[in-house]
């Protein structure tokens, strides 16, 4: 495990409205963090929370309102140290059309590399590792628009991948991708978080996806309400359900048997355990 990859220091955001009588909207208020490298953390919170903004702040694509971000002990708010930064930290958003604008995969995974001047045999390793590393390289060819959501995630994964990054910042990079890409892509991640040691920062609404992490970070109010491991943060559902969160289906089956007298811990996430725990305590098998 690395040092801290990230520092948080009394961190505040506002966005300021313009022409209008409404007050500016605090959506980070007063939070510390410290994010270490090689984790895979991931961040929920209902909407509004403030985790997309705090996944900006990361990035330095918005500056704090007052407070410190540092990344590798790098300040985002300096100018000259802004695209170190970007390099470090990666950033894939939501909408993968928004972030692809080759119009072939390769020419795509390109782009980031070409833009630092890397000679041509070097852009040409670094496009074909970051296809490999996600096992893309038969889309290198195509266009973009012709692949699924899924897959047009991936390529805008590896266009990040392509710059060497040492975190990658995933602002709800599944949340519109369908089920079976969503889990292509959680796969990747998971791996190039294993096998890389990429950092992976994930924002996510998905319970499933979020028990995949190291660690959870509950956002609640623009601060941090819970933050442990997932078995830990998924345990306290009481909690949870206060700020209007969903909780894993497992931790939510235990938690309504538990209503119905039958005893059950709540800080099981993992599905073969939750299943031989059931077997052995009703003293049967179960198919």
């Amino acid at each position: 495990m690395e040092k801290n990859l990230f520092k948080i220091e009394n961190l505040e955001f506002e966005y300021r409205l313009k022409n209008t009588n409404s007050e500016d909207i605090k959506a980070i208020d007063g939070m510390n963090l410290e994010l270490l490298g090689g984790q895979f953390i991931s961040i929920i919170g209902r909407n509004g929370s403030g985790k997309s903004t705090l996944a900006k702040l990361l990035n330095g694509l918005i500056i704090p309102t007052s407070g410190n971000v540092f990344v590798d002990d790098l300040d985002t708010k300096s100018k000259t140290d802004i695209w170190k930064i970007r390099q470090i930290a990666g950033m894939v958003f939501q909408n993968p059309e928004n972030q692809i604008i080759g119009l072939v995969v390769e020419e795509d995974v390109a782009f980031g590399p070409e833009n630092i001047g890397l000679p041509s045999a070097k852009i040409r390793e670094r496009v074909d590792s970051a296809l490999k590393m996600l096992g893309i390289s038969e889309y290198a060819k195509h266009q973009p628009g012709m692949l699924s959501g899924g897959q047009k995630q991936m390529v805008a994964i590896a266009g990040i991948l392509a710059m060497k990054p040492r975190c990658i910042i995933l602002d709800e990079a599944t949340a519109m991708i369908d089920p079976i890409g969503r889990k292509e892509i959680m796969r990747a991640v998971k791996r190039l978080n294993k096998e890389e040691n990429i950092t992976i920062i994930h924002i996510t609404h998905h319970m499933d996806e979020a028990c995949m992490a190291d660690r959870v970070i509950v956002v609640d109010k623009g601060r941090v309400f819970l933050d442990g491991a997932p078995e830990e943060v998924f345990s306290d559902v009481e909690k949870i359900k206060a700020i209007g969160l969903d909780v894993p289906q497992i931790v939510e089956l235990f938690y309504e048997l538990n209503k119905k007298g039958i005893d059950l811990p709540l800080n099981i996430i993992d599905f073969e355990d939750s299943v031989e725990l059931i077997r052995n305590r009703l003293g049967t098998k179960l198919y």
